[in-house]
């Protein structure tokens, strides 16, 4: 196995210390010696995602483009966990992270495994990841929504930071265990087939009440090492060349210090026919996004630096400004010298192992929102006689979202049901989309004779919404949703079992919020499924059989239908979101059902806490998610009401628990027309409290 060894006169630097900030300081100074050892051509190899060999000094190629969604992703066999938009339905922090510490030991036993295999790490085996999404689900159209942890800042940046810590690793460790990266920065949430050339045009407060909040919690408090910029223009400006996105705000008021990354071939957008005519040709590109402060780009626009430099476009000074950090950057990852302290002892057998399965179980139970339960039909009881039909039933790839890894073992629904239910009758029904309604209803129903109960497991698939897709079918358009109903096909077949007197159970995948408005009629149970992992399958059956009780709440608004939205090319937060929508939602944000029942009592403040007593009035233990939310009587403008905090809390069955949320500044954080920018708002609040964003109580504080 070749490795480079690093100059002596770098390995003299300042001995090891333990802060993290004495030990960046040394990464840089190390970086700085080398930078100041190379010429321009040497310099270019460096600054693109594919980084070349200076063998002469010592740096070894590395490739930057990894991803790990809920996942090593696309490099062979890993753990899937659910995607991440179902990931946000748990409420829960804890988990999170320990579900992104478990996705970085195998990232760091993968890339020790290239490393041993090629004696070098390829594509999507290094250690810097593009993850996680933290944009905002601000419109159930866009196709790359369920990347996202949903529609709400606060929940996000909460959520986010957890993936960051679970990624990177300690602070203080000798080396960090990987990179995580914010993205995409900023004002960025579809469409997918306008975003090469769309400008987002925000208000201030907009910007910095919504669209900013998610970052500045991975940038200041969790140490976020990446930011990837995206690929619009914001007021006119790519991203990637925007330096009040990348200069003012990020590395100015947040005082950012790691790298910024442009998304896939952005730079090209820049002067490429069809997209943003803003630059005149590839060096004036590389120059706009050099300068202002991207240090690395995914694509071949950085080809031309050279020629970006020489033609006096590009201060060579601004290519070493990139090229300190992206040193430094990896020799904080012990990329540059093969330093693998302290994560050499993982094992390789942690890789999709027992532990990390369970874990993915785990969270899918936690994932999985009841949303229905008429006459309380679940849990199905264990002599019913039950079929199970639909075109998610059976399908593996449908389970692993997008951004995926190939996992060796896959529970769908139909091998999980199949061990409970010896001969279980299985039938597809119907297609998931088809463009007229192609089943026999009459050899349907005799398929089902004898049958009182049919779990119907529907939805789209990743196959349909995602990214940038070449996909024009009813309903659908390049990745994204043109409406959000359920497909025709399977609302005709539903309806039928219905109209037939069947009991139908609906388990809906999907990585957005459904239109399901008619089947709350002809549905007795609605389950959100969401992409829920490997471990899927398994999940779905525990829960409808009642041996977990489920426990995920909404991170995103259901609406009755598409005309309760707005333009989807508008970014204008009015009518959007629970914050701002003022109509009748089908099923809330913060919103999911239990098999048992909880009474939220009546809140009180003292000593800058807000205590809530949570009781489970029904006969079996359970998990509430409480939601804290606040709102300012005085602001007739802004949010109807906006999370301040959330806490999953075990309840057994006819016991009371307190519920404390700590009020501090945070809590307090408001749009100020004067500070430009959301600070601690004294003056008089309500605070809004309950499990449900729809149907809370209320107390009044001054802060």
């Amino acid at each position: 196995m070749k490795r480079y060894a690093l100059p002596a006169l770098l390995l003299l630097a300042l001995a090891a210390c333990s802060h993290p900030a004495d030990r960046q300081q040394q990464a840089e100074q190390r970086a700085q010696a080398l930078v100041a050892r190379m010429n321009l051509e040497q310099k270019a190899r460096l600054m693109r995602y594919i980084s070349e060999p200076v063998e002469e000094l010592g740096i070894p190629a590395y490739n930057w483009w990894n991803e790990a969604l809920h996942g090593v992703a696309r490099n062979g066999k890993a753990t899937v966990f659910p995607q991440p938009i179902g990931m946000a339905a748990a409420f829960d922090e804890t988990l999170l992270y320990e579900v992104f510490s478990a996705v970085s030991d195998e990232a760091r036993v993968k890339h020790r495994q290239a490393l041993r295999e090629n004696g070098a790490s390829g594509w999507y085996q290094g250690l810097t990841f593009w993850t996680p999404n933290i944009n905002i689900f601000r419109d159930p159209r866009w196709g790359r929504g369920m990347e996202t942890y949903g529609e709400d800042p606060y929940l996000t940046g909460r959520l986010g930071a957890a993936v960051v810590r679970g990624l990177q690793g300690p602070a203080d460790a000798p080396v960090l265990k990987a990179h995580a990266c914010a993205k995409h920065f900023a004002v960025h949430s579809g469409p997918e087939w306008n975003r090469h050339s769309y400008d987002a045009q925000v208000s201030d407060r907009d910007l910095r009440e919504t669209y900013l909040p998610a970052f500045k919690e991975l940038v200041t408090k969790a140490g976020v090492q990446e930011v990837m910029v995206a690929y619009n223009r914001f007021r006119g400006v790519p991203c990637a060349a925007n330096t009040f996105l990348i200069d003012t705000v990020l590395r100015g008021e947040w005082g950012y210090q790691g790298l910024v990354t442009s998304d896939c071939w952005a730079v090209r957008d820049f002067y490429a026919p069809g997209c943003h005519d803003y630059s005149e040709d590839a060096a004036h590109a590389v120059a706009g996004a050099v300068k202002a402060g991207t240090d690395t780009e995914c694509g071949d626009s950085y080809l031309y630096l050279q020629e970006a430099v020489t033609s006096g476009l590009l201060d060579e000074a601004d290519v070493d400004r990139s090229l300190v950090r992206l040193l430094a950057a990896r020799d904080r990852l012990g990329e540059l010298d093969g330093d693998q302290r302290p994560w050499e002892q993982l094992d390789d057998a942690c890789v999709e192992g027992p532990e990390h399965r369970a874990l993915s179980l785990m969270m899918a139970h936690e994932s999985l929102v009841l949303l229905q339960n008429r006459d309380g039909i679940l849990p199905l009881a264990p002599d019913a006689r039950i079929a199970l039909a639909g075109p998610n039933a059976d399908d593996r790839e449908m389970l692993w979202g997008n951004y995926n890894a190939i996992p060796d073992h896959t529970v769908t629904l139909a091998d999980a049901l199949r061990t409970r239910i010896p001969g279980l009758r299985t039938l597809p029904g119907c297609e998931l989309i088809a463009t007229e309604d192609d089943f026999d209803e009459a050899a349907l129903l005799r398929q089902l004779e004898g049958i009182d109960i049919v779990v119907f497991a529907g939805g789209i698939s990743p196959r349909v919404e995602g990214e940038e897709m070449p996909v024009e079918l009813p309903g659908f358009r390049g990745g994204d949703r043109t409406d959000i109903e359920l497909p025709a096909i399977q609302r005709r077949l539903l309806r039928c079992l219905h109209e037939a007197g069947k009991k139908v159970i609906l388990v809906n995948f999907s990585g957005s919020a459904m239109g399901l408005e008619p089947e709350t009629e002809t549905c007795d149970a609605i389950l959100q499924a969401w992409y829920p992992g490997q471990e899927g399958g398994a999940a779905i059956a525990n829960v409808l059989f009642g041996d977990v009780n489920p426990s995920g709440k909404l991170p995103v608004t259901f609406y009755r239908n598409t005309t309760q939205l707005p333009d989807f090319e508008d970014y204008a937060m009015k009518g959007r979101t629970y914050r701002y929508f003022t109509g009748d939602p089908l099923f809330a944000f913060g919103y999911g059902l239990s098999y048992t029942t909880f009474a939220i009592g009546k809140a009180t403040v003292r000593d800058r806490r807000l205590v809530i007593p949570v009781t489970n009035t029904g006969s079996r233990d359970g998990v509430e998610v409480v939601q804290l939310y606040v709102r300012r009587p005085d602001d007739p403008e802004g949010p109807a009401k906006t999370l301040r905090g959330f806490q999953r809390v075990n309840v057994p069955a006819g016991r009371t628990v307190k519920v404390t949320f700590r009020l501090d500044d945070d809590t307090f954080l408001y749009w100020s027309p004067e500070a430009g920018d959301l600070v601690p708002l004294k003056g008089e609040w309500e605070l809004l409290y309950g499990n449900r964003s729809d149907k809370l109580q209320a107390v009044s504080t001054v802060f």
